[in-house]
């Protein structure tokens, strides 16, 4: 069976899900991510997280 992983990168998370051949999600994951303020209207990201 195939299978497609798509990702998404987004601001505060990553995201992960799984697809089967018929495009149902079987498995999904998100992990998210400590944002970092060093001054007014900055972010930044941890890039070892």
């Amino acid at each position: 069976m195939t299978h497609i992983l798509a990702l998404d990168q987004g601001t505060t998370s990553t995201r992960a899900i799984v697809f089967d051949h018929s495009g149902r999600s079987v498995s999904s994951g998100q992990l998210e991510h400590r944002q970092i303020f060093p001054q007014a209207g900055w972010v930044e990201h941890d890039p070892l997280e």
